[in-house]
């Protein structure tokens, strides 16, 4: 067990920001990210040693990062490629240990570690949120975050002819990036642009936003994108793999307009409804949690980030989704908070605090009416079939989940014991909205329910039982190989 004086989940901008913070201010600070590297979604990097460049226009303020991973660097632990797996809260210090899976010696080899500090920074973000539809299951379709992780971190294209599809600012630059490495591309935005007017304050409050705006929509006219408005992909085509798609225009509720649906060639798809933000380690904490803006639950953090478990800040969107700006001011913030609560002094004066608080105001504001400007569409059931899958990994289609609300079931988690959706690998993040939203004709809300995990990673028996204290007499190998190179333990059960 090693103890720092602060430990920073996450390495995305929030992360990288709270982990400069606490450096710059005398701190003894680790920093943990699942990935190989660091930068989080927005600033995903090639792995070490790949010809991939960084591709500068995939991005937007890599100058910060790197700035920011230079402190890190210089003054930080990084345990990179680790996933906590769950977290404990001394009862008595009040110290917190997270309890890591290290996955660097490769598969089958995962070791265990643990780290405790007085004080921690959830930065873990968010993951796309999938919404279903006849086809989604075909290979060659993805989340929009799916087709941009390749793109960011592999240079590649997922296909020829793309659609990029759903709701969203989030939509524009990965149809751009696609669309400058060759692909033919077609982008379908579900909500009319008009939900933007009540907005508009917000977007003015913030320049950078409407600069950045323009450059994407000046890239797809560059590259002759067609742009289809109150559109949705429906369906999706196909026998081995995605072959076409089916766009169908919406009404104000989002049911399709019949007779209005056209059927167009695709070889790849990414649909992207939004975020949701990764909870499990905050509610494994008791972190208590709200439901904001955006539909979503999010940590409650005042206003230095602490949430309501002393010693336990978070930052970026576990808080809210509003993009990276709002997730690096959240992030300096935080580490500010744990610098006053250790009785050091801060990094940031009194002038620039304030100037970060109304940059964070400002950031909340727009991220309020970019969620009111992109919801999901309510009618958004109408698109599904019977057969339609929901739940992939159990194969649970919606017909089964509609039996079951049929028959009294009120919420996902009825739904689950009834059916098995959301018993799978993924553990509900996938089918999760899906089934949420066919209950909520029952259901009293649709906020989704955040269940405690203890286990919040897939975690690799053989990993668990190397890190348990050894028993007399009893002999665990540690991870090597035989001469033969196979691996002696049969730990990949997970």
């Amino acid at each position: 067990m090693t103890t720092y004086d602060l430990i920073v989940v996450g390495g995305g901008p929030a992360g990288l920001a709270a982990s400069a913070t606490g450096v710059l201010g005398g701190l003894q600070v680790a920093l943990v990210d699942a990935g190989s590297g660091l930068g989080g979604q927005f600033w995903r990097q090639p792995p070490p040693g790949s010809p991939v460049g960084r591709g500068e226009d995939l991005h937007h303020g890599l100058g910060t990062y790197d700035e920011l991973l230079s402190v890190v660097a210089g003054g930080a632990t990084i345990r990179s490629s680790c996933e906590v797996w769950t977290a404990t809260r001394d009862a008595v210090s009040g110290d917190i240990s997270l309890h890591l899976l290290d996955r660097t010696p490769g598969p089958g080899r995962e070791a265990s570690a643990t780290i405790t500090a007085p004080r921690v920074v959830l930065a873990t973000g968010a993951y796309d949120l999938p919404l279903p539809f006849p086809g989604w299951d075909l290979p060659g379709v993805y989340t929009a975050g799916g087709l941009q992780a390749l793109l960011k971190g592999s240079g590649v294209v997922a296909g020829r002819r793309v659609v990029v599809g759903g709701t969203g600012p989030f939509l524009l630059p990965v149809a751009a990036g696609l669309a400058a490495r060759g692909a033919a591309v077609v982008l379908s935005e579900a909500n009319d642009p008009r939900r933007w007017l009540p907005g508009a304050p917000a977007a003015l409050g913030l320049p950078g936003k409407l600069l950045e705006g323009a450059g994407y929509a000046a890239a797809l006219a560059r590259h002759r994108v067609p742009v289809h408005l109150r559109t949705a992909v429906t369906a999706a085509h196909g026998t081995d793999r995605v072959e076409a798609v089916t766009l169908s225009v919406l009404d104000r509720e989002g049911s399709v307009v019949p007779g209005r649906d056209r059927v167009i060639p695709a070889d790849a798809v990414g649909v992207g409804w939004g975020f949701v933000p990764q909870l499990d380690l905050a509610v494994t904490l008791g972190a208590a949690l709200s439901g904001p803006w955006d539909g979503n639950q999010v940590v409650q953090v005042d206003a230095w980030q602490r949430t309501s478990v002393g010693g336990v800040y978070a930052a970026g969107e576990v808080c809210g989704v509003g993009g990276s700006e709002l997730a690096l001011r959240e992030g300096q913030v935080a580490a500010e908070g744990v610098l006053r609560d250790s009785g050091l002094g801060g990094v940031t004066d009194a002038a620039g605090l304030r100037r970060v608080r109304d940059l964070i105001k400002r950031h909340r504001r727009f991220a309020a009416a970019m969620a009111h400007a992109h919801p999901v569409p309510p009618r958004w059931q109408s698109w599904l079939t019977d057969a339609t899958t929901v739940c992939r990994c159990e194969e649970i289609d919606a017909g089964q989940v509609r039996a079951a609300v049929a028959g009294g079931a009120t919420g996902p988690r009825q739904v689950k014991q009834l059916t098995r959706a959301g018993m799978g690998w993924c553990q509900g993040r996938m089918c999760g909205p899906a089934v949420r939203r066919l209950c909520a004709e029952r259901a009293a809300t649709t906020l989704p329910e955040v269940e405690e995990r203890l286990v919040a990673t897939p975690l690799p028996l053989g990993a668990l039982a190397r890190a348990i204290d050894p028993i007399p007499g009893l002999d665990i190998p540690g991870p090597h190989a035989l001469p033969d190179g196979t691996d002696p333990i049969p730990d990949r059960t997970e």
